[in-house]
């Protein structure tokens, strides 16, 4: 991974000394024009921040998933258990070295290809290309996001009305129930609609009223996506409408990009790989995500400073590894995808270790006899020893994906910061963001730094020189003022931590000392449960491969098979029902 620098356009600045414009000397600008310019300066370098801190907010966001200190949600009855979504790419201590010295190498490489070439031009497509191709599926999925979170404020499945009353929409019988402080359902019978708010009273005719509740149902419910190839074998996935959509508008934004190069949809691009880069990177623990934040520092450091390499590459190359703003005149300020990622993905640890923490504090430890057999040495009896334990439960955790439209609509414009209780999802979402906030904090003032060196020395300045020192020892130092820099040294996301059923010992004060016994989460309880499973799911298969056999004789007996298969099936509406 490399990172590149923000960089002002070296002519058209004015400042309170004489400003050279196209290297001819120009007398200092009026006190309004100098104004004027630098709140033009001011502006942009707003639009730079704040579109990177947006990025990591909701690339942060978008990477939160069950943590280890939560217990998988049950599956419901008659549905298969969902497999939960993994990293894939977790950053390991030799990174740390490995990550600084493979940048350096790409970007040397990229600079003498530069050079040797003296028009970059075909460089440039070349790279396009490829960006083009692997930006399908990042830009889809920021597409599809945005989709999701466009439809949950259109039909949210909670929402407050002027009152203060909470209703729960329920799609499946077409009805609104409003909901009572001791967690009852009435039907509310003038609410109609699958809308909230004013629009939820309307009285609209049986058929436009049946077709809002079809739409509702098709765009929040999943459908199943086939594919099987003679030869090659199949698949089935479960994907809902709004990523079929998404991965066509990302299609088409890509193949407009590749034809015009517009900077706009560069910027989109990038965007949507900043964005995808916080659901599939993670920097494991806070140890080693500190560790490649110091290396890419050095390396951010030499290359600005030291070497020609990363401007010139950085000016050079027009395609989507940066960020381009432009203000008024010729201003304008680029800020690599690097010094969103690197620290980002940092940022966004933080914020899971804010979830891991909201449900740690969540474990109940339940006491429990253990019974020991100690053998005695000088004979064969045995003495049976009992002592008291403390089983650790955990919370079921609740999935926060998708509760900004049931935020919004449960909000009191009166109080737009207070948490909503209307259900469990609601108020999991507003845990306490403490080292997320700091993190951020961080970043805005590395940011901040950046562009007034930038300001200062007219000179394209390496942001992770002051972005690492910032987030990093924001975190940090808001670990041990708060006394949890142990938590902090423990915490980590490689799977170890997700165990069950772990039986700990305690003190007088009911502090764990330490962990006696432990359980790989989802293992079970005993070799009579894994038998039974191992019958029950030799005889699905058999059944499945019976199926198959049947349906591939039925085929020939018909005299064809199957070559290529592409089907999409639609969830099926339930009908209205009456309570």
């Amino acid at each position: 991974m490399s990172s590149s620098e923000p960089s002002t356009v070296p002519a058209g600045n004015v400042t309170n000394a004489t400003a050279v414009h196209n290297g001819t000397s120009v007398s200092p600008a009026s006190g309004l024009s100098a104004f004027y310019a630098e709140w033009d300066f001011l502006l942009l370098t707003a639009q730079v921040t704040f579109s990177a801190m947006g990025i990591i907010w909701l690339g942060a966001n978008s990477s939160l998933r069950r943590p280890p200190s939560a217990s998988p949600p049950k599956k419901k009855k008659g549905k298969k258990e969902e497999k939960e979504d993994k990293f894939v790419e977790g950053f390991a201590a030799t990174d740390a070295i490995m990550l600084p010295v493979l940048a350096g190498c790409v970007l040397i490489g990229l600079y003498y290809l530069i050079k040797w070439m003296e028009d970059p031009e075909l460089l440039n497509k070349i790279i396009r290309t490829y960006m083009s191709v692997i930006s399908v599926m990042s830009l889809g999925k920021l597409s599809a996001d945005a989709l999701h979170l466009f439809w949950s404020l259109v039909f949210p499945a909670v929402w407050m009305d002027g009152a203060g009353k909470f209703y729960k929409i329920d799609y499946a019988r077409r009805q609104q129930l409003l909901l009572a402080d001791d967690a009852s359902e009435t039907v509310d019978r003038e609410k109609t609609t699958p809308f909230p708010g004013y629009l939820s009273s309307v009285k609209f005719s049986d058929k436009l009223n049946g077709v809002c509740w079809e739409v509702r149902h098709l765009l929040t419910e999943e459908w199943t996506l086939r594919l099987a190839m003679h030869g090659l074998g199949q698949t089935k996935m479960k994907i809902k409408l709004n990523d079929l959509v998404g991965f066509n508008i990302a299609l088409l934004a890509t193949i407009a990009y590749f034809v015009t190069g517009l900077p706009w949809l560069s910027n989109v691009l990038g965007t949507a790989f900043s964005y995808s880069a916080f659901t599939l990177m993670s920097p494991t623990s806070f140890a080693i995500g500190t560790g490649v934040l110091v290396g890419l520092f050095v390396y951010d450091i030499v290359m600005v400073f030291y070497t020609p390499y990363m401007i010139t590459v950085a000016t050079k190359l027009d395609v989507p590894i940066k960020l381009v703003f432009t203000g008024a005149g010729r201003r304008s300020s680029m800020l690599g995808l690097g010094d969103i990622v690197v620290p980002g993905i940092f940022i966004a640890l933080a914020l899971r270790f804010d979830l891991w923490r909201y449900y740690e504090r969540q474990i109940k430890y339940v006491p429990t006899s253990l019974t020991t057999e100690v053998g005695q040495e000088t004979s064969d009896e045995t003495t049976t020893v009992t002592e008291t334990q403390y089983r650790a439960i955990k919370p079921t955790y609740l999935n926060l994906q998708g509760q900004w439209g049931n935020r919004l609509w449960t909000t009191s414009l009166s109080r737009p910061f207070s948490v909503s209780t209307a259900t469990p999802a609601l108020a999991s979402a507003a845990f306490p963001k403490t080292y997320f906030y700091a993190s951020m904090a961080g970043y805005f003032l590395g940011m901040t730094l950046t562009l007034v060196m930038l300001l200062v020395f007219k000179h394209g300045q390496p942001a992770l020189l002051y972005l690492v020192p910032c987030v990093a020892g924001a975190v940090w130092i808001t670990g041990a003022v708060r006394g949890e820099l142990g938590l902090m040294w423990k915490y980590t996301e490689d799977g170890s931590l997700d165990t069950e059923d772990v039986v700990v010992e305690m003190d007088g004060h009911g502090n764990v000392i330490k962990e006696v016994s432990k359980k790989e989460d989802g293992a079970s309880g005993s070799g009579e449960k894994d038998a039974e499973s191992n019958v029950i799911g030799d005889a699905a298969k058999a059944v499945t491969d019976l199926a198959g056999v049947v349906e591939h004789d039925s085929e020939k007996s018909k005299g064809y098979y199957s070559v290529f298969l592409f089907s999409l099936t639609a969830p099926r509406q339930p009908g209205p029902k009456d309570d």
